[in-house]
C-alpha cells in the first residue's frame, strides 16, 4: 500500500464529503469514501512517518482532526515538521495535540524546544493549553515564550515613503550619491530616495526598455550599473496574454538611468518569475528564480542555468560571499545553503538547528564576514546577524539586530549602505488577490523602510552555535533544578539578555 497514493485519496474524500453536504451521493460514490477513509483511518505511524507529500500530509490531518484522531493527528503533526523544521505554527500545532490529549511531558517538551529556538509566543491566556496548566514548568516555559516575544534591537524607521498603488519591494543602494532606490513590483519603475526621504523618478517601463514589474535590485557600483530582475505576472498592472510569464534581466546605467541592454528568457522556455538578484564584487550577476527552483547566471549576454533542485521549495533570497567564491541561497522552509561557484557544487551551511531557526527568510546580504538575514517567516519577525566560520560552511554564532518590532507588519527586501542594513518592514502584497487586484485600497499605508545597525554588539558571541540544553519535565510536570543548565534561556529583566533568547 503506497503511502502517497492514500493522502492524495484522502484529500479526494474530504471534497467529495464536502459535496456529499450539499446533495446527495450515488451509492458508489459513497461507499468509495467510506473504502477511502477506511484505508486513511488504517494508516499506521511508519507509514504516514514515511511520506514525502507536505501538501498531502496537511490534507490528512485536516481529515484526522475533523474525526478527533489525536493519535493519528499528531503523527501527522510530527512527519510535516520534520518535513518542515523551521515552521513554528506546525510545532505549535503539535504543542496543542498533546496539550488536547493532556500529554504533559511531550507539550512541554515541544514548547520548551521553540523557546531555546527562539521563537516567541503568548500562550498564557490560550484556553486550548487549560489541560497541561498548574505546574512549574508551565510558568517556566509561559515567561520565556513571552520573553523571546518582546521587542528588542536599537534600529528605527528610516524613510516613510507615501502611500499608492506602487508595491515597493526591491531595494539596493547607490552609494556614490547616497540615495535609496527602490522598484515598484505594480508599474514597473524605479525611483530615488534621497536622505530626507523625497521620491524621485529614476526609470519608468517604456517601449525601449520593456520593463515590467520590478522584483528584486542590485547595484555593481565599481562598474556604475544597475541591473532589475523583473517579470509579467498578475500583480503587475501591464499584465496582459501576450506579455504573461516573461521575465529577465535589465541593466542601466547607474548615474543616469540610461537603458543599456536586457536579457530576456526564451519566449519557449515557460514562465519565470525572478525574485532575487545579487552582484559579486567582480561585477558577476546571479538571479533566483523562486517558481522554477533555479539559480541564472549572467554570462555571455545569457542567462544561464548555475543551480537547479528540484528538492527545494524556493529560493527566497541570495548573497554572494566577499572573496566571490561561495554563492548563498535560503530556501524559505528549509533555511541556507551555498553552492561553491568554482567547483559547482552545493552545501548545506552546518548550523546547530537546536539553537537556531533559519526559515523564513526574505532578504539576505553579505556583511564583514558575515550574513545579514531578513526573516519574515520567524515568530517573531526579525532581523538577525549569522557569524560563519573561516570557511563559510558553518555558523558559529548568531546576533539578532531588531526583533519583534511595532512596525514589523511584513518583512521584505533589504539593502546594506556602508554599516547599515535597510529593510521594508510592512510589504503590502497581502493587500492583492490572485489576480493581482486590489482588495482594499483604503488599507494601502506608506512604506516604511526600517534601518538596523550592523556593527550592534559586534564581537560578542550572541546564540552559540552549537550545545544547547535541554529540559526533560517528568511526567507530573515538574522542573528539576539539574535541569537548569547553561544554555537553556531564562526570563530576563534587560536587553542584553533578551538577545541571548534570540
Amino acid at each position: 500500500m503506497k503511502i502517497q497514493w492514500i493522502i492524495a485519496a484522502a484529500f479526494a474524500v474530504m471534497t467529495s464529503v464536502a459535496v456529499a453536504q450539499q446533495q446527495p451521493a450515488p451509492d458508489d460514490a459513497a461507499k468509495a469514501q467510506a473504502e477511502m477513509v477506511k484505508r486513511a483511518e488504517a494508516l499506521t505511524e511508519q507509514q504516514i512517518m514515511q511520506s514525502h507529500d507536505l501538501p498531502g500530509l496537511g490534507r490528512l490531518g485536516q481529515l484526522y482532526a475533523a474525526q478527533n484522531d489525536m493519535q493519528r493527528f499528531i503523527w501527522v503533526l510530527k512527519r510535516a515538521g520534520e518535513l518542515s523544521p523551521n515552521s513554528g505554527d506546525l510545532k505549535m500545532q503539535l504543542a496543542l495535540a498533546y496539550a488536547k490529549t493532556g500529554d504533559k511531558p511531550h507539550a512541554y517538551d515541544t514548547l520548551i524546544r521553540m523557546q531555546t529556538q527562539g521563537f516567541g509566543y503568548d500562550i498564557s491566556k490560550d484556553k486550548r493549553f487549560d489541560p497541561i496548566h498548574g505546574t512549574k514548568v508551565w510558568d517556566y516555559i509561559v515567561a520565556n515564550l513571552q520573553v523571546n516575544a518582546k521587542q528588542f534591537g536599537e534600529g528605527k524607521t528610516a524613510f516613510t515613503l507615501p502611500k499608492g498603488d506602487y508595491l515597493y519591494d526591491a531595494l539596493a543602494w547607490d552609494a556614490k550619491r547616497g540615495d535609496l532606490l527602490v522598484g515598484s513590483a505594480r508599474d514597473g519603475s524605479i525611483r530615488r530616495v534621497d536622505a530626507h526621504a523625497k521620491l524621485t523618478d529614476f526609470v519608468k517601463p517604456d517601449a525601449a526598455n520593456g520593463l515590467w514589474g520590478v522584483n528584486a535590485l542590485a547595484v555593481d557600483a565599481a562598474h556604475g550599473k544597475l541591473y532589475a530582475a523583473s517579470s509579467s505576472t498578475t500583480i503587475y498592472q501591464g499584465f496582459n496574454g501576450d506579455n504573461a510569464g516573461k521575465a529577465g534581466l535589465f541593466e542601466f546605467d547607474l548615474a543616469s538611468g540610461k537603458f543599456l541592454h536586457k536579457y530576456i528568457f526564451d519566449a519557449g522556455d515557460g514562465t519565470h518569475r525572478l525574485t532575487a538578484l545579487v552582484v559579486a564584487s567582480d561585477g558577476k550577476v546571479y538571479a533566483a528564480d523562486a517558481a522554477r527552483r533555479q539559480i541564472f547566471k549572467l554570462e555571455d549576454g545569457k542567462l544561464r542555468d548555475i543551480v537547479n533542485n528540484p528538492k527545494l521549495t524556493s529560493f527566497s533570497a541570495l548573497a554572494v560571499s566577499g572573496d566571490g567564491r561561495t554563492l548563498y541561497l535560503a530556501d524559505y522552509a528549509l533555511g541556507l545553503f551555498g553552492f561553491d561557484l568554482a567547483t559547482g557544487k552545493a552545501f548545506e551551511v552546518a548550523y546547530d538547528p537546536s539553537r537556531l531557526v533559519l526559515g523564513g527568510i526574505v532578504s539576505m546580504d553579505w556583511y564583514d564576514g558575515t550574513l545579514a538575514i531578513v526573516e519574515d517567516g520567524m515568530v517573531p519577525g526579525r532581523i538577525m546577524r549569522l557569524q560563519l566560520d573561516k570557511d563559510g560552511r558553518k555558523i558559529t554564532s548568531a546576533m539578532p539586530l531588531d526583533v519583534a518590532h511595532p512596525q514589523f507588519a511584513a518583512l521584505g527586501a533589504s539593502t546594506i549602505a556602508g554599516d547599515k542594513l535597510y529593510t521594508i518592514v510592512n510589504r503590502q502584497d497581502g493587500l492583492y488577490d490572485d489576480h493581482g487586484v486590489l482588495t482594499d485600497a483604503d488599507k494601502l499605508a506608506p512604506t516604511m523602510i526600517f534601518r538596523s545597525n550592523l556593527r550592534f554588539a559586534w564581537g560578542q558571541s550572541g546564540v552559540s552555535g552549537g550545545g544547547a540544553s535541554e529540559i526533560a519535565p517528568d511526567k507530573s510536570g515538574k522542573l528539576r533544578k539539574s535541569d537548569m543548565k547553561p544554555g537553556v534561556p531564562v526570563p530576563a529583566k534587560n536587553g542584553s539578555a533578551a538577545a541571548e533568547k534570540h
